[in-house]
């Protein structure tokens, strides 16, 4: 489905917007309840990838299939290599028998998980043979996607010494490890974090709970931008904490720089176009938050400013290589990129090309971090209903504020 946008003439834009639960809370939360069935869930994601993940925990064959759910694949790894007697091929799509493995792979079997690879070394599809990890120490760099560590982080506490993890190097993504742990503190299991050192230990059962997911800051920041290339607007978002435990929170500090202020409410967040531009040149590490780098990038050409982005090594191993998707995209609407294998530089934008086709390659952060352009030119979005992955009801709710 291509779906052609055209908001130049939109001069105001205000309207109330519920997202549903965080992706990242959520599929945590799953991985959890299937080890500690006392968990209640609130506010669940509707995202393709909490539903793919939640299927598979509900699965009684012994296939597998994740389709594009890269968190899933990460988290059902390590789960199902805990579960003694079951036998598991799991796979996903021709993208995912793509997406490297191994760093996880390798850390599982040093705790002695039975995995095997069935076709290309390193990549899915997996046979795993569950089983009982008698092993508690892993060495892994710290650099790596947060999902792996994450994944060996929620099967600790079920291990039966608990687990050490030595973290070598420097430590990328810190929010998402911090997330998953104090979801495990939250459950009543206890860990410590000191220097690149993070144990946890065993936990055989936990009180009942019930815990209600925040709404997904990665979503909300469409709307961020859709404020800050707005004349005038005034967007409510539930449901926000200002003690958020997902790192894309940062969205607050980051999109005050372009003038949008962020009011927190009981439950919901209001955000408001208030201030003119605040800066002709971005920079930004955001080694903790790579997955607000299309959107941030996307906002800077929409309003001509430059922006040096870095801390982006994880994004080449992601539904496509995002750095490449992002260059190739804006250059086509009369961008000046440089990307290199961990960075995007981006020149002040004096034009931008109308009616420009965006590709999204199968990447739902692609389509969704393009369409605030709208505002500025016709546009259209190529295979449109990609956004389902992480966001299904996208286009009704920017429809909603929007008209």
């Amino acid at each position: 489905m291509n779906l052609t946008l055209d908001y130049t003439d939109c001069q105001k834009i205000i309207g109330d917007v519920t997202i549903s639960g965080s992706k990242s809370e959520s599929n945590r939360l799953l991985i959890l309840q299937q080890l500690y069935p006392q968990i209640g869930i609130d506010n669940l994601s509707d995202s393709d990838d909490t539903r793919h993940l939640k299927a598979a925990l509900l699965n009684s064959t012994d296939t597998v299939d994740i389709g594009h759910a890269g968190t899933a694949m990460r988290f059902l790894t390590a789960y199902f290599s805990t579960q003694r007697g079951r036998n598991i091929r799991l796979t996903g799509s021709q993208r995912m028998q793509n997406r490297p493995i191994k760093i996880l792979v390798d850390a599982l079997r040093n705790l002695g998980a039975n995995i095997k690879y069935t076709d290309k070394e390193g990549y899915p599809p997996l046979l795993i043979k569950g089983k009982e990890l008698f092993n508690n120490a892993i060495r892994i760099d710290g650099n790596v996607s947060s999902q792996y560590l994450s994944a060996l982080l929620l099967i600790a506490p079920k291990l039966k010494q608990g687990l050490h993890l030595n973290l070598i190097g420097e430590v990328t993504s810190r929010p998402y490890l911090q997330m998953t742990l104090s979801l495990l503190q939250r459950l009543g299991i206890r860990y410590s974090w000191e220097d690149n050192s993070i144990n946890v230990l065993p936990k055989e059962e936990v009180k009942p709970i019930n815990i209600t997911v925040e709404s997904d800051w990665s979503s909300a920041s469409y709307f961020y931008s859709l404020v800050a290339l707005s004349k005038e607007s005034t967007i409510k978002l539930s449901s926000f904490k200002k003690d958020s435990l997902q790192g894309d929170s940062v969205l607050v500090s980051i999109y005050k720089k372009f003038g949008v202020e962020t009011v927190f409410e009981i439950d919901s967040i209001r955000i408001i176009k208030s201030t003119k531009l605040k800066i002709q040149n971005l920079n930004l590490n955001l080694v903790n938050a790579p997955d607000l780098t299309q959107t941030i990038a996307v906002t800077c050409f929409g309003l001509g400013i430059a922006c040096s982005l870095t801390g982006l090594h994880t994004l080449k191993i992601k539904e496509t290589d995002r750095l490449v998707a992002l260059k190739t995209e804006l250059e086509k609407l009369g961008a000046e990129v440089v990307i290199t294998k961990d960075s995007l530089s981006l020149k002040p934008a004096q034009r931008i090309n109308p009616n420009i086709k965006i590709a999204t390659y199968k990447d739902h952060r692609m389509a969704m971090a393009f369409a605030p352009l709208s505002l500025k030119v016709p546009l259209v979005i190529e295979e449109a209903d990609v956004v389902s992955k992480s966001y299904p009801r996208f286009w009704a709710d920017l429809k909603k504020v929007l008209n």
